[in-house]
């Protein structure tokens, strides 16, 4: 069921309304009118108070205000006293509603205007029409420019919160894909190492324990990483000034580290490095290490014990990243068969980083000479990386 409450500040004005009205009422008979009586009151009223619910129906208090206001000026009483409603009714239905609709309730009024000058003899009908086009017209003017502005308003706030929306979206899908390259890549290589510590357990003590120091430095970096995202998580305001300053993201330089922590898992892995080595952006270095991360998860997942090479080239402006299982007729490599071209999140991350600065990623087979490879090309140029690298800090 409807309930129409007129809102608090429309009540009062309604009120206050009626209430000049009532006082300029007194002022009828120095103006050659008779004096309010009884009818004449209740006429204000009803010409004044709907516009307490002009917000709720403003086309229906436009229309009642304006019948109202033709039997008060029929039955002779001063117009003037009864004017003010009629133009607030107007100026709110041209802010909430259509131009036809807006522009009908307009006419109304300056044809109630023009009525009002007819039946007054002392009245000049030139100054009447005029006033009845330009009153009418000024109040549908301000009415539509409110009308326009509320709804530029709304646009406004609803592609903020379409922004805000898109926004926190990306942000999920970051967080996601550093979540999964950290938790991923470190989980493996424990699953991998502490298969072999307790296969080895008791025939090669040396090796269980080795395998054991490897499960503590990647459990340790993991949670070293999972801290910092956590710290860059927390809003400014909550970061007490006690804690240390967070841990540089890591880069191109630890590749060496993390191809070691591979090998120790059982992967043969061979890094090779050529061209000039120079510092990269922030945000390049990060993406390289990620797919490098990601391309070495795949092979302790799905083929451990192939021979793996991770190669890295420096460019003039862009640097190659290429990470190849060259076991020939192995049958599963860095990305098996049944995922190439799928949906997966390790996949999904890899290219996201890619396009996100500007480079370029392939994935899958290499043809005859048999394994699988993951080649990145990214450019390292100032006009070809973007801005987004800082924001990787």
């Amino acid at each position: 069921m409807l309930r129409f409450r007129p809102p608090r500040a429309d009540l009062l004005l309604a009120l206050a309304q009626t209430t000049v009205a009532v006082l300029l009422g007194q002022e009828s008979v120095t103006q050659g009118r008779p004096a309010l009586d009884l009818a004449g009151y209740v006429l204000l009223g009803l010409v004044n108070l709907p516009t307490a619910f002009r917000a709720c129906a403003p086309v229906a208090v436009c229309l009642l205000v304006h019948t109202a206001w033709i039997v008060y000026i029929t039955a002779g009483y001063w117009p003037v006293a009864g004017s003010f409603s009629p133009m607030l009714a107007v100026y709110t239905v041209a802010s909430l509603r259509p131009l036809r609709t807006s522009v009908a309730c307009t006419v109304l009024m300056g044809a109630v205007w023009v009525y009002a000058g007819l039946l007054d003899p002392r009245s000049s009908m030139a100054a009447v029409v005029a006033q009845a086009i330009v009153w009418p017209a000024a109040l549908w003017r301000f009415g539509v420019v409110a009308r326009r502005s509320a709804k530029l308003a709304r646009r406004l706030r609803e592609e903020q919160e379409e922004r805000a929306r898109r926004e926190v979206y990306e942000e999920r899908g970051r967080i996601a894909r550093e979540l999964h390259d950290v938790v991923a890549h470190h989980m493996s290589v424990i699953s991998v190492q502490s298969g072999l510590a307790q296969f080895v357990f008791a025939s090669d003590p040396p090796t269980a324990r080795a395998a054991l120091g490897t499960i503590a430095d990647t459990s340790a970096e993991a949670l070293e990483e999972m801290r910092r995202m956590l710290r860059l998580l927390r809003a400014p305001d909550d970061r007490d000034g006690e804690n240390p300053p967070d841990a540089p993201m890591p880069g191109l330089a630890r590749l060496a580290e993390m191809v070691e922590r591979v090998r120790a898992g059982g992967v043969p892995v061979e890094l090779r490095v050529s061209g000039t080595e120079r510092p990269l952006a922030p945000g390049v270095g990060l993406c390289a290490y990620r797919v490098v991360q990601e391309a070495l998860t795949n092979v302790l997942k799905h083929a451990p014990g192939a021979p793996t090479l991770v190669e890295l080239r420096y460019g003039p402006q862009q640097v190659t990243v290429l990470v190849v299982n060259a076991e020939p007729g192995a049958g599963e490599g860095v990305i098996p068969a049944k995922v190439v071209g799928g949906t997966g999140h390790g996949l999904i991350g890899m290219r996201e980083r890619a396009k996100l600065y500007g480079g370029t990623i392939s994935i899958g087979p290499r043809g005859g000479a048999g394994g699988y490879e993951v080649r990145l090309d990214l450019p390292t140029s100032p006009r070809t990386v973007r801005p987004e690298d800082d924001r990787e800090r």
